[in-house]
């Protein structure tokens, strides 16, 4: 069910619920306010964030910049930064092709699709606007229509590939698509539970990247137990396993960011002792990534390709979590 617009978010900023018995300590607090100051002074003059090559001016980077002013209460309208995130969401409108596919002028593939799908959700149930809507619905045709016969999705607008990572993106688009009061098909969702058990390893209790593909790894497992959350699965006997799996690992060092923005989504939906001892361990180790000189409060280490925005942004959002902001993180 939707929110009533701007007066559900007046609620929830004023008393904003806090996820299970996880607090964001003064220490987190002061490391994110300096990170956003950091992350405004980013903001590219068309609205976009990123700077570095293919990833300049793009749709995905600039949506986790608004998830991380989101998840700390900044809507147009409201907040301190609320005339960024309102010029970051004018961006993500005025990057839809004819078809809904939001890509930009610059290009993008469905990752990127499905990133700034989610924002427009989480923008759209939160602080409404008719342009955002109907951007929204397009969005969320284009996914809906290009699920692959297995029912996942790939790289491209188009119903041929599949991989669980890609997946789950577009299954968390969906989600929220649908928490705003968009329609989905149950079917679409249906499917894509099929494919993502098809991905799933039993010997280890982890996810490949695709059926048959390579071994399991952490930060595909964490989608994995991310799309049975999303879509209703709670007590699928894979989740056990594939938590267990993801603490055996630690953490995966080539795609850290990506892996802890997943995990944070499936660790929080797990709850109780085991949400709360990754959280306050993974706080640590974010805080101790923190740029030490002071320097604009932004993150450093590797996707070097990517930029810092978008690792600065990440940790803003998952340090934020127990704030209980967004949406599609709440239980």
């Amino acid at each position: 069910m939707m929110r009533n617009g701007i007066a559900a978010l007046a609620v929830l900023m004023a008393a904003p619920a806090r996820a299970g018995d996880v607090e964001m300590d003064v220490v987190s607090r002061k490391a994110t306010a300096k990170a956003l100051e950091w992350l405004a002074d980013q903001q590219n003059g068309d609205g976009s964030w990123g700077k570095i090559g293919f990833y300049a001016h793009n749709t995905a980077v600039t949506s986790f910049a608004l998830f991380a002013f989101m998840s700390q209460g900044h809507f147009p309208g409201q907040g301190r930064y609320g005339p960024e995130v309102a010029k970051g969401t004018r961006f993500l409108v005025a990057s839809a092709r004819h078809d809904g596919y939001l890509v930009g002028s610059r290009g993008g593939n469905m990752y990127d699709h499905a990133m700034a799908t989610l924002a427009l959700a989480e923008l759209w149930g939160m602080a409404g606007g008719e342009e955002v809507r109907s951007t929204l619905e397009r969005a969320t045709s284009l996914i809906v229509t290009t699920q692959s016969p297995e029912g996942g999705w790939r790289y491209d607008p188009e119903p041929t590939g599949h991989d669980i990572s890609s997946t789950i993106m577009q299954v968390m688009a969906l989600r929220a698509a649908r928490n705003s009061g968009l329609h989905v098909p149950d079917r679409t969702f249906k499917r894509a539970i099929e494919y993502v058990k098809l991905c799933y390893d039993p010997p280890s209790g982890g996810y490949r990247y695709a059926p048959g593909w390579r071994d399991p790894a952490f930060a595909r497992t964490a989608a994995g137990v991310c799309v049975l959350h999303l879509t209703g699965q709670y007590d699928a006997r894979e989740i056990e396993r594939a938590v267990e799996f993801m603490e055996s690992l630690g953490e995966e060092t080539a795609r850290f960011w990506y892996g802890q923005y997943y995990a944070a989504h499936a660790m929080h939906q797990v709850g109780g002792k085991k949400w709360e001892t990754w959280y306050y361990r993974t706080r640590k180790d974010l805080l101790a990534r923190q740029s030490p000189d002071g320097q604009w409060g932004s993150w450093k280490g590797s996707d070097d390709a990517v930029g810092p925005e978008y690792r600065t942004a990440i940790a803003v959002i998952i340090l934020s979590v127990p704030l209980n902001y967004l949406p599609i993180f709440q239980r």
